[in-house]
């Protein structure tokens, strides 16, 4: 299965507590770390809860 890699590049300060939970759930805690996870619908609906806090690339 594919993988995405994704890098945390907004802060969750100021955020509904939803979107810091989802940002947990992805494994990403502070900024600028970075995660590879596969590239499943339920991620995907993850990473579009909380777009504008992180950037997503094809992991190599």
């Amino acid at each position: 299965m594919a993988k995405l890699k994704i890098t945390q590049v907004g802060s969750p300060i100021g955020r509904p507590k939803e979107q810091e939970a989802t940002l947990i759930g992805l494994g990403l805690n502070k900024m600028n770390r970075s995660r590879e996870v596969e590239d499943t619908p339920s991620i995907r609906g993850m990473l579009r809860a909380v777009q504008h806090l992180v950037r997503v690339e094809a992991a190599k």
